[in-house]
């Protein structure tokens, strides 16, 4: 095994592909390390621009912008997997780009995305490849109902799905995702989503955030209670998976690993999906943990030593979707709760404009699991200035 290179030393640069929130916020924790951050994004984002050193603005695609964006920094990184694999390429050629442009093809196509995890050796969904109406019928016949169709590309908060629960409906399903080329699911009747926060080394060395419960309310996430609440044994397994994920693709950062919790005698984890970057069920870290999932990234992309992803606390991070940010003066009153606004200047319906993290003594959420979800509603969302949801 060759040495790793060395580490890129406070007063580099580092590149980050995307500017939105998860760019602001690995610029904050890039700075707190002596780093600097340049920026590469397509529309000008006063989100990310108040934070970052320097910043481009660009198509993706734009290779002389990229080759100007390369000689101006040490590393690349993105902050979102909807990035051409070509231009991760191009800047490869160019600088260290982590992860790489091969972590970001298969984490950015789900069917090349499931195929993987099945090669490593990862429980999935039952799956199948759908291109035409035929092919959707003949995967029915396969898979079986219920079963979700969804987009290979570019789908996230729900968007480009449709949950399949009678035969009569393949024929909306295929207009749901307007005839892109898709994958059919089976559904997994699973009785909660979990994460896995995992972070790997230009070493080899792998750390893991413990494991995370996530619930949503109209597909968008909206808690994250850490820890999840699981015997040790799943704890344990939940780990393991994302390190065999991280292994197989000789990762370098931060990787997000969403699974579901299947119930049963025996209960079972599936592997639904990985993000190849900073997580929104990680940003409980930024205030429950002495190394954030943020600055371990930074770390990683480095050539840093990896932080310990230790919590100091338990903690419940709750999205601010929307005009739930007109509430930010009343959140502030309320003692123990860390406020983070991304500085967005136009509020839209289902879109993240901040997020709060309610912290709570070691050891409380994972005490009595089945308390754990009445504690999470102790924070007081103010119906009038939020916008309370059934």
């Amino acid at each position: 095994m060759s040495s790793p290179p060395a580490p890129i030393a406070p007063g580099g640069t580092i590149g980050i592909l995307g500017g939105g929130q998860l760019a602001r916020m690995l610029s904050i924790a890039a700075a707190r390390l002596g780093l600097r951050a340049h920026v590469f994004c397509q529309t000008p984002d006063q989100t990310v621009a108040e934070v970052a050193g320097s910043a481009t603005v660009a198509d993706f695609e734009d290779e002389a912008a990229l080759a100007a964006f390369a000689e101006a920094v040490d590393v690349v990184t993105f902050e979102t997997e909807n990035i051409p694999v070509a231009s991760a390429e191009f800047l490869a050629a160019r600088v260290p780009v982590r992860p790489s442009a091969h972590c970001l093809a298969v984490a950015q196509d789900r069917l090349t995305e499931k195929t993987f995890l099945r090669e490593a050796g990862i429980v999935t969904a039952d799956f199948a490849a759908v291109d035409s109406p035929a092919d959707l019928e003949a995967a029915l016949r396969e898979i079986g109902l219920p079963a979700v169709l969804k987009t290979r590309r570019f789908g996230y908060d729900g968007k480009g799905q449709f949950l399949i629960r009678e035969p009569g409906q393949t024929g909306d399903a295929w207009k749901a995702v307007n005839g892109a080329p898709s994958i059919l699911e089976a559904f997994v009747p699973f009785e909660c989503e979990l994460s896995v926060i995992a972070a790997r080394g230009l070493d080899g060395g792998i750390a893991c955030f413990d494991a995370v419960r996530n619930e949503h309310e109209n597909h968008i996430l909206s808690k994250t209670i850490a820890p999840a609440g699981l015997p040790d044994l799943l704890y344990g397994q939940a780990q393991a998976m994302a390190r065999r994920i991280a292994e197989r693709l000789d990762y370098a950062g931060v990787l997000g690993v969403e699974m579901f919790l299947v119930p049963g005698a025996e209960p079972s984890l599936y592997v639904n999906e990985i993000a190849p970057r900073v997580h929104n069920s990680g940003h409980w870290t930024i205030d429950a943990c002495a190394i954030s999932q943020f600055e371990q990234h930074v770390r990683t992309i480095c050539g840093w030593p990896l932080g310990a992803p230790v919590r100091h606390s338990d903690a419940v991070m709750t999205n601010l979707i929307g005009d739930q940010v007109a509430g930010w003066q009343d959140l502030g009153r309320q003692p123990g709760l860390a406020v983070h606004i991304y500085g967005k200047e136009e509020i839209r319906p289902g879109r993240k404009m901040g997020h709060v993290t309610q912290l709570f003594p070691l050891g409380s959420l994972d005490e009595d699991a089945p308390a754990t979800t009445a504690r999470t509603r102790s924070l007081k969302l103010p119906p009038e200035k939020i916008g309370s949801r059934p």
